[in-house]
């Protein structure tokens, strides 16, 4: 059998070919471009994927939940969004929730609404759920609670996750006892059968079962994500666009474990969230911060908190802020291989005497050429910092590279050089105007 179907031959493999007819060679077709974050999240993938979303034909999430947000800010208005992929505002586009995304459908319904308020039309029309993907139950949740607290209680330290059920969902799809979309839109004495067995698993007292309201309603947007997927990549020319939700230090496998989210939120969740062949993954964009958050102490962390309104889109949490650390970025880059970065949140920065940014970790006074596996070891090391002169002039209204001040503009180049990878875009501001292209 051929390596090198194309779309054609893939309609037509049920009629057998000529006797001695040689196949038709084909490029692998269309390319999906992915949009990752190359932290601990909150980098700005929204803001990214929205510009390249407005001549997108397809938009994807890939793995995580509703534990994900993303704003986007268009003509003033505001949206926020957690399992709906942020190229929905786009209304020529459509948008897909892949399998391996975990979705809890009150509240992807209860997100839709309300941006719809805000001026989000018909986004049911264009939304495409996957027949695949595996349902987040409120137990779910309770129980993503009630595993915090026991945590706090046993070990004096809690992960901090956002308690969305996420966890415990792709706990239940990992045992193989998780109900999926095409289970609720089946035989529902099957589906409640399986949920009781289900609930029973996470030995939860059993609640009352409401979720069957919101099957007809989640009916004409259900398809089978595979063949959706595997017929716009082999179709006609279509620009794909992946939304990575949570990013590389967050990533099951390759995260700041056991600190992490329950997904893999690399390269390769494109690949298994969407039934995407490596072939067919085109650019990969990493978004960064001009900044670090989550991680970062010191004097300079309250400032930034404050500027760079460093609060979760989810949980509203603060986020604890620091110094650019590229050994973390580097280190995303080695994962996912860049083709190029977005650095966000530059304007942040306007109002400092002097910029940090962490170059090499060293550990017992010597440099150490990888990103540890071992927390105890992460705390241990001493972070290398280069120092460059702030710049301290207003870049919120900068649109071009030429409008930005030259000690901003060797701070980017230094990022750049540093990591190996072209910066494509700088953000300066909350709009999808605020982006400076370079190339």
């Amino acid at each position: 059998m051929s390596l090198n179907w194309s779309a054609k031959d893939h309609k037509n493999m049920n009629q057998p070919a000529a006797t001695g007819q040689k196949r038709s060679r084909n490029d692998a077709g269309n390319k999906a471009t992915v949009v990752l974050g190359a932290q601990w999240g909150d980098e700005g993938k929204g803001k990214v994927v929205d510009l390249l979303a407005t001549d997108a034909d397809v938009v994807c999430r890939c793995q995580g939940g509703n534990n994900a947000g993303h704003t986007v800010v268009v003509d003033g208005k505001e949206y926020d969004f957690h399992l709906l992929p942020s190229g929905i505002i786009n209304s020529k586009s459509i948008s897909l929730i892949g399998n391996g995304v975990v979705i809890h459908l009150p509240g992807l319904f209860e997100e839709g609404d309300k941006n719809e308020k805000k001026g989000l039309k018909g986004w049911e029309k264009r939304l495409i759920v996957s027949d695949r993907a595996h349902i987040v139950f409120d137990f779910h949740q309770v129980v993503d609670g009630l595993q915090e607290t026991e945590r706090q209680a046993q070990e004096g330290k809690n992960i901090g996750t956002t308690k969305k059920g996420i966890g415990p969902a792709y706990s239940s799809k990992a045992s193989r006892t998780g109900l999926r979309v095409c289970d609720l839109l089946g035989d529902f004495k099957d589906f409640s059968m399986k949920f009781k067995n289900l609930v029973h698993q996470f030995q939860s007292m059993y609640p009352a079962l409401t979720v069957d309201e919101y099957a007809e309603r989640l009916r004409p947007m259900v398809r089978d994500g595979v063949y959706y997927m595997y017929e716009a990549l082999h179709g006609s020319p279509k620009k794909i666009l992946v939304e990575g939700a949570n990013a590389a230090l967050l990533d099951i496998d390759f995260g700041t474990y056991p600190f992490v989210t329950s997904s893999n939120c690399t390269v390769g969740g494109a690949c298994t969230g969407l039934g995407i062949p490596p072939l067919n993954i085109g650019d990969v964009f990493g978004v960064s911060k001009a900044y670090t958050t989550r991680v970062g102490i010191g004097a300079v962390g309250e400032l930034l908190q404050t500027r760079g309104h460093e609060v979760g889109v989810t949980t509203g949490r603060k986020r604890r802020c620091g110094w650019l650390d590229l050994v973390i970025v580097r280190y995303a880059h080695m994962i996912n291989g860049f083709t190029a970065i977005a650095l966000t949140k530059l304007d942040i920065l306007d109002v400092l005497d002097e910029i940090k940014v962490g170059v090499a970790y060293k550990l017992n006074g010597k440099r150490i050429p990888h990103f540890p596996a071992n927390m105890d070891v992460l705390h241990k090391v001493e972070v290398e910092y280069e120092t460059f002169p702030g710049w301290k002039t207003d870049t919120s209204a900068a649109r071009k590279w030429n409008d930005l001040p030259a000690k901003a503009q060797n701070y980017i180049r230094f990022i750049e050089n540093h990591i190996g990878v072209p910066i494509k875009w700088v953000g300066v501001g909350k709009s999808r105007e605020c982006m400076i292209q370079m190339f």
